[in-house]
């Protein structure tokens, strides 16, 4: 505020500055009390943040986690966990799925840096654990299971077949292309040529006993369910919440009774432990388990813990 430049001579003058600023000065206390939240108070009363609001900011972080999964968790955790994870928590999730023995290994040889290992066989976590084995791993639960499946490509001209005759005379046929996973590299590939064994024994089918055992129908586990979607493959072996995942129609496998077994663990010495521990947090959340439900995903719940040495901040996650 300035005066007039002739306000010391002028009586009137200078009435009128008093005035003015006790006017002003008026005008400055009521707009400091319409300020919003954002920048003091709302309603002429001055108050601070709401305690949801303050509450919601104390909950983001930033930063990344890094989580190795098994190959078939990749659309989940990339589509649907990724972004829900990180509106929830403001962490991001940097997340790489392969087959749970090459993710197992990779973490042997330091090949890959890993905060959370989410593999699809309890056993993969034994080639981590004790001091033969790096010590990786001290703890691991199991959360959730998938049946395996046969999931087909909807337009392959096989497809009414599957639909309407039994899966196993349907892929022997001529021309029949059928995947699967490596056994070396993924446990999933084990369970496919135990069912496909298992069924040839049962059915007296011999041609199954060879499928069993070729090589130029493996792929990689994350190759496979594309290769089934662009119909490259006629169909796949693999679990049911897979083929769902990549809205794949599946026939299921009567007789035989298969299936992952999905575990999660904080890998010791993890670089971001606090982001790792907010990770298993909110995949056996509430939201997490929901996601996994459209995927039809068995749910384990209270996840069964096997080891000891499980953080005090993940015990009322896993019920332990």
């Amino acid at each position: 505020m300035s005066t007039h430049p002739q306000a010391t001579r002028r009586f009137r003058t200078s009435l009128l500055v008093v005035v003015a600023g006790l006017t002003a000065l008026a005008g400055a206390c009521g707009s400091a009390g319409n300020r919003t939240a954002s920048g003091g108070t709302s309603g002429g009363t001055t108050s601070a943040p709401s305690a949801r609001s303050a509450a919601g900011s104390a909950t983001k972080h930033t930063g990344v986690v890094d989580v190795l999964s098994a190959g078939s968790l990749q659309i989940l955790m990339q589509d649907t966990v990724a972004p829900a994870f990180k509106a929830a928590t403001g962490y991001t999730l940097d997340n790489f799925s392969a087959g749970s023995k090459d993710l197992a290994q990779d973490i042997k040889g330091k090949i890959k840096v890993a905060d959370v290992f989410v593999s699809a066989s309890p056993t993969v976590n034994t080639s981590l654990q004790g001091t033969a084995n790096g010590n990786w791993v001290s703890w691991y639960a199991a959360f959730a299971s998938s049946p395996l499946v046969l999931g087909y490509y909807p337009k392959s001209r096989f497809a009414h077949d599957l639909r309407t005759m039994p899966w196993y005379q349907v892929i022997t046929k001529p021309g029949f292309l059928l995947g699967r996973t490596n056994p070396a590299e993924d446990p999933g590939g084990v369970l496919q040529a135990e069912a496909l064994d298992e069924t040839a024994q049962a059915r007296h089918l011999p041609a199954l006993h060879a499928l069993a055992t070729e090589t130029k129908d493996e792929f990689e586990e994350t190759a496979l369910e594309g290769d089934v979607e662009s119909g490259q493959l006629d169909a796949g072996l693999m679990y049911l919440a897979d083929a769902n995942s990549d809205k794949l129609p599946h026939v299921d496998l009567p007789g035989v009774h298969l299936a992952g077994d999905y575990t999660i663990t904080v890998v010791n010495g993890a670089p971001h432990a606090a982001a790792a521990a907010a990770f298993v947090k909110f995949l056996l959340g509430p939201t997490g388990r929901a996601e996994m439900r459209k995927d039809q995903f068995a749910i384990v719940s209270p996840p069964k813990v096997t080891g000891t040495g499980v953080p005090a901040s993940l015990k009322g996650a896993l019920g332990s």
